[in-house]
């Protein structure tokens, strides 16, 4: 029986938002089966939990069809280790985290051999793409969504799925204190702070650091009074961004801090962010933006075939609407930054702030505790009623 049987749970974290909420689930598993064993490939934080990594993850934080390519023969190599592995060991189920190109493949060798799989974080099929679904569905016993509008395409498709929350909005606050928010990071709580946050990824850093700190510059020339901070994930993002701050802006006076991104969004009043997980957590963190992202030149171009958007944020895409200033490749220019932002910093904004607060309630769900129920309810029967929410 399954409650007198220590559970054996393979996971696969791909990167850092992975590795959170990876940490975040195996806290609501142990909760209902302390014995539960863990392990596959995950970041510090679920090993600091006891969760036994056979690769280490950066192996897999890698985005982009042009750097993956590069990548090729190692990610291939390592998704035939751990395959034989799980394969070997057969694990009551397989929780794949975010990283489709990579998990996907899994699952659906799991599968095909009767191991249970679940997916958790849907990839963006709704966006391009949509085809994909099927491949989902082939490859999973469930899917766990993050977002509203994901469980509604599943739907469409009778593809199981359950929309579990996120667990960032399950962790920060409704109603954040800026001041001591700033306080806490020993910043002035009686001045504005703009965080620049060009993001968690070396390609990333490398292809937006030097417009966001020369759009600051320009900033601090209209507004004096602006703190400026920056979060890197690692000292080693940490020595990349300083290198290029050297370069592009030596003179500009930026706090810094590693690890802390929560605590540099919440005490923020807005930020300078490329697109992905960390703008979901700046509007949680009810920090006004600009959100940018640029790709390689050949990778941008095979993606603006494909993805047919309105917009790209996820604040937008929950919203519905243009609700903070998105810029695309070109479009990032640090006049562009500015523009979007200065009247953020200069209007007042409190239904802005409101909406931001909405959208934070609809996905405030409990998520690591439901989605620990999904998971328990695969192993036990294979899926969950597609119509459960």
């Amino acid at each position: 029986m399954l409650a007198n049987t220590p559970l054996k749970i393979a996971i696969i974290a791909g990167e850092h938002s992975g590795d959170i909420l990876g940490a975040d689930l195996i806290v609501a598993l142990k909760a209902m089966h302390p014995d539960a064993v863990f392990y596959g490939i995950g970041g510090p934080r679920m090993q600091a939990l006891g969760f036994n990594a056979l690769f280490d993850m950066e192996e897999l934080s890698v985005m982009g069809i042009v750097e993956v390519l590069g990548r090729l023969p190692r990610l291939l190599k390592v998704k035939r280790e751990i395959v034989a592995a799980l394969l070997a060991d057969k694990p009551d189920v397989f929780v794949g985290i975010d990283a489709p190109d990579f998990n996907l493949p899994v699952e659906l060798n799991l599968k095909q051999a009767g191991i249970k799989t679940v997916h958790y974080v849907s990839p963006s099929v709704w966006a391009w793409r949509h085809k994909r679904i099927f491949k989902i569905q082939a490859a999973t016993n469930m899917v766990l969504s993050l977002l509203p509008f994901e469980k509604a395409f599943y739907d469409k498709y009778q593809v199981p799925c359950t929309f579990v929350g996120h667990t960032m909005a399950d962790t920060m606050p409704l109603d954040v204190d800026k001041a001591a928010a700033k306080t806490a990071l020993g910043l002035d709580p009686l001045r504005p702070v703009l965080a620049i946050m060009p993001g968690s990824r070396t390609n990333e850093i490398k292809l937006l650091a030097t417009d966001f700190l020369l759009a600051a510059t320009l900033l601090q020339q209209q507004l004096p009074q602006l703190q400026f901070v920056t979060n890197m994930v690692t000292p080693a993002k940490a020595a990349q961004f300083n290198a290029i701050r050297q370069q592009v802006a030596p003179q500009l006076q930026i706090t810094q801090f590693t690890g802390q991104a929560r605590q540099v969004l919440l005490a923020a009043d807005a930020t300078f962010i490329t697109s992905g997980t960390a703008t979901l957590e700046a509007m949680l963190a009810k920090c006004l933006m600009v959100v940018a992202y640029r790709a390689n030149w050949l990778t941008y171009q095979i993606g603006r075939r494909l993805v047919k958007l309105a917009h790209f944020s996820l604040p937008n895409l929950l919203a519905g609407r243009a609700m903070v200033p998105e810029l695309l490749q070109h479009q990032v220019t640090p006049k562009a930054l500015v523009d979007a932002m200065l009247p953020q910093l200069t209007t007042e904004t409190n239904a802005l702030l409101t909406e931001y607060q909405g959208i934070h309630q609809s996905i405030k769900c409990d998520a690591s505790v439901k989605a620990a129920q999904a998971i328990l309810q695969v192993i036990k029967h294979d899926a969950v009623p597609t119509a459960e929410r």
